[in-house]
């Protein structure tokens, strides 16, 4: 399944990782998400020139990113065209949870699979990186093409993709195998981490940080569960924390649908 996935979505870039397409994945009533209109990636400083010259293809509208102030400072955001860029920290610009800001001693031997699914569980209620999100995704017809991005594109932006894969009507085992997608794109980035960590810790500490970071279904399962506990259903999700009803989420549908 993964395998079939990644040439036909990954996009030809050379100086970044993860820029995926998000479209063409089927919906429950049988349509599929277009192509050309939602785009996930990790971080974009190491746009090369050529890959500006393709994106610009694509005639992109908005870029929105994820990161903390500091992050995004270090690597920031390259200009493709004329579009809109916005960013709003998913986890704060206290640096209380995003990796980077991490002292990475700290962050490599207290890592856990339960703590870091813990946090994926916090993520998606009331943050209000999310909320503005979801008020563009509302707008498409005015913000779409659209590039939502974080630092590898996989913990904070797959939260961001599941919650707009959910609102086009996607079936979350779709979701969770598009999220888990990233862990094939990202080996080479996966590989600097574990890199890093070997400086701080080895043998069996460092075999299970390389174990628990890579990718878990649990991980998106767990965003899933907690919108699912605190509002009991999507619909009712997408009413209290983004104001977006039956009706506007048709509209969004019938515009990203085909």
């Amino acid at each position: 399944m993964e395998g079939k996935v990644l040439p036909e979505r990954l996009l030809p870039l050379e100086g970044v990782f993860n820029f995926r397409d998000m479209g063409g994945l089927k919906t429950r009533d049988g349509r599929r998400v277009k192509k050309g209109l939602i785009f996930r990636a990790a971080e974009l400083t190491g746009l090369t020139a050529g890959d500006i010259d393709y994106l610009k293809e694509l005639k992109i509208r908005y870029i929105y990113d994820y990161r903390d102030r500091e992050e995004a400072a270090l690597k920031p955001d390259p200009w493709i065209g004329h579009e809109k860029h916005e960013r709003i920290a998913v986890n704060g610009e206290d640096r209380t949870t995003a990796h980077s800001e991490w002292d990475p001693e700290t962050f490599y031997k207290t890592f856990t699979r339960e703590n870091f699914t813990q946090i994926y569980a916090q993520m998606p209620i009331q943050n209000a990186s999310y909320q503005r999100m979801m008020s563009l995704v509302a707008q498409p017809e005015h913000n779409f093409p659209f590039v939502h991005h974080c630092t590898g594109g996989r913990d904070r932006t797959g939260v961001g993709a599941m919650l707009i894969l959910k609102t086009l009507g996607v079936p979350d085992d779709a979701i969770i195998d598009d999220y888990m997608v990233s862990n094939q794109t990202l080996s080479a980035y996966h590989e600097e981490m574990f890199e890093e960590a070997s400086q701080y810790i080895s043998g069996a500490a460092l075999k299970c940080f390389e174990d628990g970071f890579l990718l878990h279904e649990e991980f998106l399962e767990a965003s899933m569960q907690s919108i699912s506990e605190t509002y009991g259903t999507f619909e009712h999700y997408l009413n209290a924390e983004f104001g977006i009803t039956g009706h506007a989420r048709e509209k969004i549908q019938n515009f990203c649908l085909e």
